[in-house]
């Protein structure tokens, strides 16, 4: 009889346990029912999908307290913990996952361009296919809207900031000299490769608390991860050579890159406007070495370039011309390690350290030395909180000893400074569902020679307002050193400031994109001296100001043309400033109103080629007639340009690359140059001052060798 009654026992609590229900509706934040999502109890078989009114119902017979778990694609995984008895009747509700491919990145200001990225504007290769690049990424950029075209100068000009407004970066770590020298009317290039870059972000403004001491803008190059195969790379120009190799092991990998350019052969058969007594010879080698831990990745990078030329170039004040001879050696390393600590925390970290020298003579009378020592150490770290909220901080510090002997007949003299910066920066990353984002910051900043500290904050959000269109605003406050050529004068000049405010729309759809940007830049305590140039002699002070404003707009597309690809490009600048020796505030002289550039590649399957098309046109700058009492009163003739290119497959991993600058041979105009004195109807005469050659003419075979043969040429197309 007590069997009897214990197998009854057993059998209705087995059955009571059996009939406990789990039950409850599932919808989304804004009330909407969700129709197929999974709900069941962690470990067991028990569970259920919710119907088209989003209810579910299953039963179990678990026990105690359990782990409910409700799940849909595109939304959050959510879970319940709690005894059997309390799960029932439930309300649910999940959240966007704010992970998903749509949701809404913040875009105010910057060109994501690593292949990567949800946005992808320009990517590297963009580099050495853009007919008017010439391999140079500077070039690329100013095919994007936000520069200004400056032809004889060959750097950034960013939204009515001028080239030392623009810092530069390689993985994280600051690049202290990164073009190449040159002499007056010949634009510059940048040092470094394209080909050791997966990634570049140029931010126009509004950017990261992360990066300081840059007025205008910073661009972000990221070199390669992680190489897919070992190969070599060899390239025969018609201005020189280059070879390169990556070697791959188990966790490590080198690439190396050499080049050298001589352009005498050039000049013998192309003379251009200079009377060259060396032309420009330079050597360059860079090499990158990446070592992969099981939680991150270091790498060494390092560059070294060294170049040279004679000339002498035509001045209408003096009838001999004038003489100009270069000597630079530069050499750029740096280290960093990007990895994670556990419990979701990263750390980025990096040094770097920077060697230039350059050594100028003019009219073998005057003689200029310049010697640079600069260093950049950076520790960064990131906690991920939840896949809403993260919070990078970090420390940095940068110093500079900047050293300058000159040596002429009448004067010997040495000058220079010493500058050490230190910063620390913290920003929140806050995403509040898919259509809703914050990027909000703080960076203090201490600059040991004037003696200040600055706080600067920043702040951005973004807003999905359709499936592909977003709108993102941002506003921010940054400071600035002086330029090496004025605080090798007068180290005591405050920092200089700007404040700025953007507004972005964005459309992305399927290989489509458009941007349009407008903003507003407004620049206080910028330096101002007394002098025709600065000097001993100078008084310096931080009286000047000015504004920036203006609309950029850019729109990209290579899906509705077949094997076609092209953006075009159009900003409107809008500018005045009082600094150096202004006597009033004016519209700078490297400032464009108008610039406007279009860029297209076609594949012609039945040639094996890629031709390639790029327009540029900006309005003329102002420069100051001294026949006139009006500063700056006067513009140029507007700028235009057409460059064509085409690249011949020969076999899968040998290209044929012809290109030419300026096909048409537009004859522009930089500026003028004015006599010093008047003639005797109290004229100042003039003569223009046009590039050295109208048109480039560039050739070129570039040879892959690949492992296994997969890595070829096809790719740079």
């Amino acid at each position: 009889m007590k069997l009897s009654i214990f197998i009854l026992f057993v059998f209705v609590t087995s059955l009571s346990i059996a009939q406990t229900t789990i039950s409850g509706k599932v919808t989304d934040t804004k009330n909407q029912a969700i129709f197929g999502a999974n709900v069941f109890l962690d470990g067991t078989y028990d569970g259920a999908t919710t119907n088209d009114d989003g209810y579910f119902s299953f039963e179990t017979s678990e026990t105690g307290a359990q782990v409910l778990t409700i799940s849909y694609l595109s939304y959050e995984t959510k879970t319940i913990a709690g005894d059997v008895s309390t799960l029932n009747n439930l309300q649910i509700k999940l959240r966007d996952d704010v992970n998903a491919l749509d949701t809404v990145v913040i875009s105010a200001g910057t060109f994501e361009a690593n292949d990567n990225s949800k946005v992808s504007v320009l990517k590297p290769l963009d580099v050495v296919t853009t007919a008017s690049a010439v391999g140079d990424f500077v070039g690329a950029l100013q095919t994007l809207p936000g520069t200004s075209t400056v032809a004889e100068d060959g750097r950034l000009f960013v939204r009515g900031g001028d080239a030392n407004e623009t810092q530069i970066f390689i993985d994280g770590i600051r690049v202290f000299t990164p073009y190449s020298p040159t002499a007056n009317n010949i634009p510059t290039r940048g040092r470094y490769s394209p080909f050791l870059f997966d990634g570049i972000t140029f931010s126009t403004g509004g950017y990261s608390a992360e990066y300081g001491n840059a007025l205008s803008s910073v661009l972000l190059l990221n070199t390669i991860d992680e190489p897919d195969q070992e190969k070599t790379d060899i390239g025969i120009m018609s201005v020189g050579g280059s070879l390169g190799h990556t070697e791959k092991w188990k966790n490590t990998s080198l690439s190396v890159n050499a080049s050298y350019i001589n352009l005498a052969p050039y000049i013998a058969l192309y003379p251009d406007r200079n009377e060259w007594k060396k032309p420009y010879e330079g050597a360059q080698g860079e090499a990158v070495f990446r070592q992969k831990f099981e939680t991150g990745m270091l790498k060494f990078y390092a560059a070294f370039d060294s170049s040279h030329f004679d000339l002498t170039q035509e001045d209408i004040n003096d009838s001999d011309g004038v003489r100009f001879k270069l000597n630079n050696r530069n050499f750029y390393t740096n280290a960093s390690y990007q990895g994670i600590l556990g419990n979701h925390w990263s750390i980025q970290t990096g040094l770097s350290y920077t060697i230039a020298k350059t050594d100028i003579a003019i009219n073998e009378t005057l003689g200029v030395d310049d010697s640079e020592n600069s260093a950049h150490v950076k520790l960064k770290l990131k906690k991920r909180f939840n896949s809403r909220f993260k919070l990078s901080f970090g420390l940095e510090h940068f110093t500079t000893d900047f050293d300058e002997a000159i040596h002429s007949e009448e004067f010997t003299g040495n000058y220079g400074f010493i500058n050490n910066n230190s910063a620390a920066f913290v920003e929140s990353d806050i995403i509040f569902n898919k259509n809703l984002a914050m990027k909000v910051g703080m960076r203090a900043d201490n600059y040991e020679l004037s003696n200040e500290f600055n706080i600067s904050p920043r702040a951005s959000l973004a807003y999905k307002t359709s499936k592909n269109g977003q709108l993102s605003v941002a506003y921010g406050d940054f400071y600035q050193n002086a330029n090496n050529g004025i605080l090798k004068f007068n180290s005591q000049v405050e920092t200089q400031n700007t404040k700025h405010y953007i507004m972005n729309y964005q459309f992305v759809n399927d290989g489509r994109l458009f941007r349009a940007e407008l903003y507003r830049k407004d620049y206080d305590n910028l330096v101002k001296f007394d002098t025709a140039s600065e000097g001993f002699d100078s008084n310096f002070n931080n009286s000047g100001s000015g504004f920036a404003q203006g609309l950029d707009l850019f729109w990209r597309d290579n899906k509705s043309i077949k094997n076609t690809d092209y953006w075009i490009s159009y900003s409107y600048l809008d500018t005045e400033r009082d600094y150096r020796n202004y006597p009033t505030k004016a519209q700078p002289g490297f400032a464009n109103t108008h610039n406007f550039s279009a860029v297209a590649k076609y594949w012609i399957d039945d040639w094996k080629s890629q031709v390639g098309f790029t327009y540029a046109f900006a309005s003329g700058r102002p420069y100051t007639n001294p026949n006139t009492n009006e500063f700056l009163g006067e513009q140029t003739r507007s700028f235009n340009s057409v460059s064509l290119n085409w690249a011949y497959l020969v076999s899968p991993q040998k290209i044929l690359y012809v290109s030419v600058n300026n096909v048409f041979a537009f004859k522009n105009i930089n500026g003028y140059q004015y006599a010093n004195m008047p003639d005797v109807n109290g004229n100042f005469a003039r003569r223009s001052l046009q590039p050295a050659a109208d048109q480039f003419f560039f050739i070129g075979f570039f040879w892959t060798i690949s492992e296994d043969g997969t890595d070829n040429q096809l790719d740079n197309l």
